[in-house]
């Protein structure tokens, strides 16, 4: 039996079971792929778990095949079982030459006879033929045949030969349920002062700073890693400036938890008395490998200076792992969040006075039916100068990136007949691909992710395998071999929450000033276009971005507009508070969204103090917040 997931079966009789009529005395088993009790160098994607149902495994070699991921499973009754596996090509969308996510099952290391992976472009259930299986126990393994991203969400096995279980949907849902005998309402997680879902640098600083002020939190974060855009899953560096006017200690929390880098470096050098300016000169002198901002080293990110922050605050509850699926409201308010487990499939119930989306996509406010904006507002609507004619969907998009390493002998790799086709003026002869690899500008980033993330994959592979195999300088690139290209997707954009404020373009160039005024931004308005290079080349498939930077004078924001106008308990701190898309190339980097963060948590202390909303706070406190962000909540701060 799985460690990490009850491999549960489910004997059913007579009964009409998720739409489908299973025989008397059928056996079913459904086997979670995420929940194997090894994964080997299978890599676990929940990015789209909203869509197509669950996460699932990933084989993510970049063109070496990965370790087997191996699970134990308990067959109730021998028998001859149809075993069904859930999967896709994951290439077919683009009807594009060959497989490249090739993989066997195999059970009791018998492998089954079909290859997986090599059919149909949505997820469904494959046919693996049938075996003949003992009753007790049975290992089932996944092999990877190609390194190159084949994906497994489950298995399942059924003596009745003539069941077929549903491709997706609400039926698909319901057999996993019962199959794998989850229960049908949450376990309860706990009552909090202050939920916060989203573990990237705004949701950490949110977390903590409410923590060190005396709520209790709940910090939920759906990856194993906390630090979301700027942990090594993602690999995107700091920006933006922190310990600004007129709160220059607005950032002690965000130096203490953000590792040390380019823009600490930066820091260092202009304000030398700050907390960690002599730590940072001393390690990235020892250490220059740490300037590299983006899409370098992981260890440059330090995923663990975060986590020991966090998990050091007494009043902090950490939930790894979960991804909050379902909101619970009593009019106006959120009472409580509904966290999956991403490995177990067991919900949870989170319950608290006060909630903060950190999700960046705006996830908890969605669920819940705030206000909120995607795309770009017309100039008509905003007066903006940078805004288009017409409104309209395009964003900035999501960054795949990568880098490579010199080797001591000559690296090949495969040709890839499947990935975007690349010629001598078409490739990119880099040896890493910075934030300016991105795509999806014209899709969106919350519902079509897994499209948006393999499109980029088959750009990366493509150009890759041509300079590799068939370019001009395959002999400097000998070498060379791909080490880390990013599986989670760097977003940009893609929901904005509505607040009280709506911050636009004329606000930080003409630096309006509002009286509850935090967060400094310093950050330029700064937004991402397909690349017209890559346009010509590429059309409707840009793979690469440009930069168009308007600069500004520190601004600050105002407080407004880190909660939601239409619910009364939700706050909002990172790249989905209430802006514009044009204002949102400023206030979108990550320094600035931990600052958020920071203000956040000072206003849920405020709230939960007085029995007030944040709403309350502006209304009847914002003196006591504007006290204590004057002091801070780093080390130093005073409370």
């Amino acid at each position: 039996m799985s460690s990490k997931r009850a491999n549960r079966c489910c004997q059913v009789v007579g009964v009409l079971l998720a739409g489908c009529a299973v025989a008397l005395h059928a056996a079913t088993v459904l086997v979670e792929a995420e929940g194997f009790d090894s994964t080997g160098g299978w890599v676990t994607d929940q990015q789209s778990m909203d869509q197509m149902g669950s996460p699932y495994l990933m084989a993510h070699g970049l063109g070496v095949p990965v370790a087997d991921a191996v699970t134990r499973v308990a067959v109730p009754e021998a028998g001859r079982y149809r075993v069904w596996v859930r999967t896709r090509d994951w290439v077919a969308t683009w009807q594009v030459p060959g497989a490249p996510g090739k993989f066997k099952v195999l059970i009791d290391d018998r492998p089954l006879e079909p290859l997986f992976g090599t059919q149909g472009a949505a997820w469904h259930w494959q046919d693996g033929g049938t075996v003949e299986l003992r009753a007790g126990q049975v290992s089932i393994a996944l092999r990877d045949l190609t390194g190159f991203n084949g994906r497994c969400d489950a298995i399942l096995l059924a003596t009745d030969p003539e069941f077929r279980p549903p491709d997706g949907g609400p039926e698909l849902a319901a057999l996993r349920r019962r199959l794998l005998a989850l229960p049908e309402s949450p376990d309860d997680a706990g009552s909090y002062d202050l939920v916060v879902v989203g573990g990237g640098m705004a949701g950490c600083c949110a977390a903590v700073s409410a923590a060190r002020l005396g709520c209790k939190v709940a910090l939920i974060q759906d990856r194993p890693v906390l630090g979301g855009n700027n942990s090594s899953e993602v690999r995107v560096g700091l920006s933006g400036q922190i310990h600004q006017e007129p709160y220059p200690r607005l950032g002690d929390l965000v130096d203490e938890i953000g590792p040390i880098g380019y823009w600490n470096l930066h820091d260092a050098k202009r304000q030398p008395d700050l907390p960690r300016s002599q730590e940072v000169l001393a390690v990235i002198k020892q250490h220059p490998e740490k300037r590299t901002h983006n899409a370098g080293p992981a260890s440059n990110y330090e995923d663990e200076r975060k986590l020991r922050v966090v998990t050091a605050e007494t009043n902090l509850v950490l939930v790894l792992n979960t991804r909050v699926i379902a909101v619970e409201k009593e009019g106006k308010r959120i009472t409580a969040v509904i966290g999956r487990d991403i490995v177990t499939g067991r919900d949870k119930r989170f319950r608290g006075a006060l909630f903060a989306d950190c999700t960046g996509d705006g996830c908890v406010g969605f669920l819940a039916g705030a206000d909120f904006r995607e795309g770009r507002e017309s100039k008509g609507e905003t007066g903006e100068p940078l805004a288009p004619e017409k409104a309209d969907r395009l964003m900035m998009g999501v960054s795949v990136q990568w880098y490579s390493e010199m080797a001591s002998e000559p690296v090949p790799f495969p040709e890839c007949p499947w990935a975007l086709a690349f010629t001598s003026e078409t490739a990119q002869p880099l040896t890493r691909g910075d934030w300016d690899w991105e795509a999806g500008m014209a899709m969106s980033s919350v519902t079509e992710i897994e499209q948006i993330r393999d499109h980029a994959l088959r750009a990366t592979f493509g150009n890759w395998a041509f300079i590799k195999n068939r370019s001009e300088k395959r002999a400097a690139f000998a070498n060379r071999r791909l080490v880390w290209v990013a599986y989670i997707g760097g977003k940009r954009e893609s929901r904005r929450l509505l607040g009280d404020v709506i911050l636009r373009q004329q606000d930080l160039e003409d630096r309006k000033a509002y009286p509850d005024a935090c967060v400094t931004t310093t950050w330029g308005i700064d937004l991402h276009y397909p690349h017209p290079e890559n346009s010509r080349h590429f059309p409707g498939k840009e793979f690469r971005a440009i930069s168009k930077t308007r600069n500004i004078k520190p601004y600050a924001i105002p407080y407004r507009c880190l909660y939601s106008r239409s619910l009364d308990n939700l706050f909002m701190a990172g790249r989905n508070i209430s802006v514009t898309h044009v204002a949102l190339g400023s206030v979108r980097v990550m320094r600035t969204g931990g600052m958020m963060g920071e203000v956040v948590g000072m206003s849920a202390a405020l709230c939960t103090r007085h029995s007030t909303t944040p709403r309350g706070v502006f209304e009847t406190h914002l003196p006591a917040l504007q006290a204590q962000m004057q002091c801070g909540v780093g080390q130093r701060g005073e409370k």
